[in-house]
């Protein structure tokens, strides 16, 4: 029991307290501080002691604070606050304010006067670590649907944002077509120049592809030497407008292998439409089946599925 205890062990229990402690009256104005509140305010103890506590508070809160425990002492009502941990801030004496967690009490009336204290933890430490920890947790995320090599999104990430897609079109049945493209004789790249040079015009074919396209558009490395494509907002005949664009551009594109040697290369895409309530892996298909197609028709072409249109162009020499 602590009145069997000398009001001075109390005392300095309080003032030597981890956490900040302040007391005030009925009035409001600042009774008590304790050594950590003097470090964590930034004033020292005979400063506050007398001065109303809206000084310390912020100016959203300052202005009323005092109407407001006037009016629940008035009122004798219970407090929704009182005696509950809940995030708050406090001003500190340079002006700017500092996150805390608090716990105000009702201490009673005591001498004709009623009284408030709080316990209040400074809690900076913990937001910084909670940012760090968010930043990296958002940059690891970030990595796990990134392509390290081009920059462009993953499989994974194009799979996610397929099944976004495919959940809009449910909703608005606007058209989606998907597309599936593939550089032309990579594998001969490499085995020539090697893979520091299949390397650099993956990402000379990646920027391409990505520069090409509208801001709407999606396109992701699957793996390899072949991409994902989505055109949201695009009918087949559109998609294929778009991709003929994309086809020029990576053909407009050049490279340089390690000797020197100038490289340019070519692209083959197969379309199909993504119907509302179809099946995402079945278009996919479709748009695979389409550039198997293309790539049989003479490659450095769009091609297009269930129908048997195709957008030609003709051949570009690959050194």
């Amino acid at each position: 029991m602590t009145d069997a205890l000398p009001a001075i062990l109390l005392s300095r229990l309080l003032d030597d307290s981890m956490d900040a402690v302040i007391i005030i009256d009925d009035h409001c104005h600042i009774r008590y501080l304790n050594g950590a509140m003097q470090k964590l305010s930034g004033y020292g103890g005979g400063e506050l002691l007398g001065q109303d506590l809206d000084g310390l508070l912020p100016d959203s809160l300052g202005a009323h604070h005092t109407a407001y425990v006037n009016g629940y002492i008035e009122a004798n009502r219970v407090s929704s606050v009182l005696g509950k941990v809940r995030t708050f801030a406090i001003r500190h004496r340079d002006g700017h304010l500092i996150p805390i967690e608090m716990k105000s009490i009702d201490l009673g009336h005591i001498g004709g006067r009623r009284y408030f204290g709080a316990f209040m933890l400074d809690v900076r430490a913990q937001r910084a670590m909670e940012e760090k920890n968010a930043s990296l947790l958002a940059q690891l995320e970030q990595q796990a649907m990134c392509d390290a090599l081009t920059g462009l999104p993953n499989r994974r990430a194009f799979e996610a944002a397929a099944a976004q897609a495919q959940a809009r079109i449910a909703r608005s049945s606007a058209p989606l077509t998907v597309g599936v493209a593939d550089i032309d004789h990579f594998k001969s790249i490499n085995d020539q120049y090697g893979h520091a040079a299949g390397d650099a015009v993956l990402r000379a074919v990646s920027q391409a592809i990505r520069e090409a396209g509208r801001l709407t558009d999606m396109a992701a490395r699957l793996g390899g030497e072949e991409f994902g494509l989505l055109f949201p907002d695009a009918t087949l005949e559109q998609a294929v407008q778009i991709a003929q664009r994309v086809r020029r551009a990576v053909a407009a594109t050049r490279t340089t292998a390690p000797d020197g040697t100038p490289l340019a290369v070519t692209i083959s895409i197969g379309l199909a439409k993504l119907a509302p309530g179809g099946s995402f892996d079945g278009a996919l298909s479709d748009a695979d089946k389409a550039l198997y197609r293309a790539k049989h028709g003479g490659r450095d072409r769009v091609a297009t599925a269930p129908l048997p249109h195709e957008a030609k162009a003709a051949p570009l020499a690959t050194p």
